[in-house]
């Protein structure tokens, strides 16, 4: 038995089941590391469209103008780098940005710079410049590349918007060949199963496994974005 605490009070019957449950948490990582690895060796994706996006200045202290257009193909920093892309839900029928979506954005521009050392990473949203940026502006995302699509088919051929517009919350990942061919690898969207409606993309936020960790666990718990 592997102990975790030094702690005199703890009775047989709570390190009996917590050895338990350490065994049962080895077998939930590796088959995460199976899931991964599966993940890895997907055959070649799609070609892909080089869509056009929206992006104001770098600074969003600088204001919302002058708005350029980038290419898809344009995201990649450097060869051999994938591109990570997720989807923000906010712009056409979704007229109010996702809480669930603010709370994970919340947390990538915290470690977008570690993000940046392995992979290009930015934030789409169909609502247009200047009302992305100002939403960023009021969360503080300022180390995150902010990029509307509004105007394009991308969120739509992805899976991450209807024909009516509403929106949904997807994580994308890319990659570039030496020709500039833009492939997509692969998508995860929050619905996995008609019984899994808001699970598919738990790992892309730690908010939940730390609530996971307490007795009460998330319950109904769900993200606000007035704090």
């Amino acid at each position: 038995m592997l102990r975790h605490t030094r702690l005199p009070g703890e009775s047989a019957e709570h390190l009996a089941a917590r050895e338990e449950l350490r065994l049962a948490e080895i077998e939930l990582m590796r088959q995460r590391e199976k899931v991964a690895a599966r993940r890895r060796a997907l055959p070649q994706g799609a070609p892909v469209d080089d869509y056009a996006f929206a992006e104001g200045p770098a600074d969003l202290g600088e204001g919302d103008a002058p708005v350029r257009e980038v290419a898809l193909s344009g995201l990649f920093t450097a060869p051999d780098r994938p591109l990570i892309v997720y989807h923000f839900m906010y712009g056409k029928r979704q007229t109010e940005p996702c809480p669930m979506c603010t709370m994970w954005i919340d947390g990538y521009s915290g470690v977008a710079h570690h993000i940046a050392r392995n992979a290009d990473f930015v934030i789409a949203a169909a609502a247009d410049p200047a009302t992305l940026r100002q939403y960023a502006r009021r969360r503080g995302w300022s180390r995150l590349r902010l990029l509307s699509c509004g105007k394009n088919s991308f969120k739509y051929d992805l899976g991450s918007e209807d024909a009516d517009g509403g929106q949904d919350s997807t994580v994308s990942v890319f990659t570039r060949d030496a020709d500039g061919t833009v492939r997509h690898v692969y998508s995860a969207h929050p619905r996995l199963a008609e019984d899994i409606q808001e699970r598919g993309i738990d790992l892309l936020s730690p908010v939940w496994h730390l609530l996971d960790l307490t007795p009460g666990g998330r319950g109904d718990w769900y993200p606000r974005v007035d704090y």
